[in-house]
């Protein structure tokens, strides 16, 4: 009722209808019928039955399988309703604030976004924020997020639709204007909800959403709240019928949150005038992924560079039946372009002029590779690097200087040794960014020591800092770009290229020689047997000799939260050497078909710094494989990709 309804003497409601109605303002006396009255209309929660459906566990980030899946009856709906219902016991007020909703516009997206917002409308949600077009780069969400105000419409979360750097659209068999039935659909797609940080959902919540998930028995839906046109920006008010009730659409600019906090965090004159010399050419791949639009945004608007700076940067719903994923095996056109092939090695080109710089991204936007004239630079190399010159920076410099850093266990330590040598506090964690994020907000969240300004990353090319509470692809570029840009201000002298500055790093830390192998699609029983086997033998293989090193140490790694205090355990295989050489297994949380098994092999040379990594690696590697017996048990010792 409003607050104008006044009650007098006895009275009597009827309502015989399936739904909640209004009682009108003024003065009601005796029996007012309400069933033919005006209802709620478009804004009419309808609750449907359905039932728990198997296998719906959230991963490191979020839920991915199959896109027919995805697509069966129910499936999105019961994972959506179950992160309503865990995010609404956590506290969340849906009535306040805003839903952010955003993704990387692979194929059954849009359906998803409207479907999503029939449901947050049901559940209470009053406001709510989409990309435009439906995109939105996860490291954009998480921008958006923390950064758009004003204060009283801030978002509580956001759900993002992406299977990151997995293939999307139809299977390949099938053409893209065929007929699209579910099982066509065999390419991955993935949901995730952000909490009010801007980082992913902890594990708590996590395991509140699965466990609604083993025991739904309704979702709630608006079942005829209109279609959202998303194409363009604007705000779409939907009201009930009867006046009582309002949810608002707005549809956002998927880049201006995040392209105007990158803004605030490099100088762009410095990087402008590297890209405006003569002897300077760069191209950014976005594989049709998501990042297209910020590239275009950011270097063909804010850098003035022409167009064809940017490269395959019109998103597609199938990625234009390419895999986004920014490596040297899947990033083939770009690799190519710098004058390399999939194991890093050059190749001829001729007359050709190779890019001085060449960088790629991911289909959410995420993730980096960054590549140098006929030169590769490892994901982490990468990250040490950054660490090392990130007084070149200003939003690290303004705030006195770096005082952390942190990498996944599977990632090579060579930013250990900057570390060292800078006196930066340093993170061992598992897989996962939200791993990162509590050390981030250690202080802020958690009332902890201070760990800010902070940088991090993954050996899987993901890279960031806690400007936002995700890897960020294209943050990682702008941070190479602004490095070149403090060893090349005078335009005079010869450039310094990205081999020059990796080389030099090289001569000061030592080489930290590193491989990632993936063996993608294999049996994932066999795979976890093989696991098993490894875990088994942890103790056994302590102090055993294998070819030319001895192992001081074989375990299954165990992290312990130095923030919160969580524990989690089989985070991968570590064989440690007594020389410091490491080999790590994992099995891939990521993986869309089948299940991928990840093996990283390290060495570190503290003068021998030019071999090929081949070389140098090769005896390391024989001993992996047979200590792992990978041939006995998924049938090959040849990966689909190196990096």
């Amino acid at each position: 009722m409003t607050k104008g309804t006044k009650f007098v003497g006895d009275v009597s409601i009827v309502n015989n209808s399936d739904e909640a109605k209004l009682v009108p303002a003024g003065e009601i006396t005796g029996e007012l019928d309400l069933t033919d009255s005006i209802g709620l209309g478009d804004l009419k929660p309808t609750e449907v039955s359905t039932s728990p459906i198997e296998g719906q566990k959230p991963g490191t980030s979020g839920l991915r399988k199959k896109t027919k899946e995805f697509m069966g009856e129910n499936y999105l709906q019961n994972f959506v309703q179950a992160a309503f219902d865990a995010i609404k016991a956590n506290g969340t007020n849906f009535s306040d604030g805003s839903l952010l909703i955003g993704g990387d516009g692979r194929f059954f997206n849009s359906q998803a976004i409207q479907i999503i917002m029939k449901m947050a409308a049901a559940n209470g949600v009053k406001r709510i924020w989409v990309g435009q077009d439906g995109l939105m780069s996860t490291p954009a969400v998480s921008a958006t997020i923390r950064e758009r105000g004003p204060v009283w419409q801030k978002a509580f979360g956001a759900f993002i639709l992406t299977a990151s750097h997995n293939p999307g659209g139809p299977d390949e068999d099938f053409g893209y204007d065929q007929i699209r039935s579910l099982q066509d659909f065999c390419c991955p797609f993935k949901i995730k909800y952000n909490c009010e940080n801007g980082g992913p959902a902890p594990d708590k919540l996590t395991e509140a959403i699965y466990s609604n998930t083993t025991s739904i028995k309704s979702y709630k839906i608006c079942k005829d709240f209109p279609t959202i046109d998303v194409t363009s920006c604007g705000v779409t008010s939907v009201k009930s019928a009867d006046g009582s009730e309002e949810v608002n659409v707005e549809v956002i600019s998927s880049t201006e949150s995040h392209v105007e906090l990158l803004k605030s965090i490099f100088d762009f004159s410095a990087i402008k005038a590297l890209l405006d010399r003569p002897d300077f050419t760069m191209v950014y791949d976005a594989m049709h992924g998501v990042n297209g639009p910020y590239a275009k945004k950011i270097f063909v608007e804010e850098f003035g560079q022409s167009e064809d700076t940017c490269m395959n940067c019109t998103p597609k719903d199938d990625f234009n039946g390419g895999h986004a994923d920014p490596n040297l095996t899947y990033a083939k056109e770009l690799v190519e372009l710098m004058g390399l092939d999939r194991k890093g090695m050059t190749i001829d080109t001729g007359d050709r002029k190779v890019p001085s710089f060449g960088a790629a991204a991911d289909g959410d936007g995420d993730r980096n590779m960054i590549l140098g004239t006929k030169f590769f630079v490892s994901p982490s190399d990468s990250l040490a690097i950054i660490a090392a010159y990130a007084d070149t920076i200003p939003f690290f410099k303004a705030q006195g200087g770096l005082k952390a850093v942190a990498r996944s266990m599977p990632t090579s330590g060579a930013v250990d040794r900057v570390a060292k040598d800078l006196s930066f506090d340093l993170f061992e964690t598992p897989t996962g960014w939200k791993y990162f994020g509590n050390l981030m907000d250690s202080k802020e969240i958690f009332g902890g020591k201070d760990y800010t300004p902070f940088i991090c990353g993954e050996e899987s090319f993901g890279t960031g800092s806690d400007h936002v509470r995700e890897k960020d692809g294209i943050w990682a570029v702008l941070a190479w770009l602004s490095i070149l840009a403090s060893v090349n201000t005078d335009a005079s002298q010869p450039l310094v290229t990205v081999e020059d500055l990796v080389k030099k790093h090289w001569s000061k830390y030592g080489r930290n020689y590193y491989c990632r192998w993936d063996f993608e699609g294999v049996d994932k029983a066999k795979a976890t047997d093989m696991m098993d086997k490894m875990r088994a033998d942890s103790e056994s293989n302590t102090g055993k000799t294998v070819g030319s090193y001895k192992i001081a140490k074989s375990d299954d790694f165990t992290y312990v939260d130095p923030v919160d205090g969580s524990i989690a355990k089989k985070q991968g295989i570590r064989i440690l050497m007594e020389d410091g050489s490491r080999i790590i297994f994992r099995l891939s949380g990521t993986a869309g078909s089948g299940a991928t098994v990840r093996m990283y092999i390290e060495q570190y040379e503290p003068e021998k710094i030019d071999s090929l990594a081949s070389d140098a690696l090769g005896g390391l590697v024989r001993v992996a494989l047979d200590l792992s017996n990978m041939k006995e048990f998924i049938g090959t010792e040849e990966p689909t990709v190196i990096t």
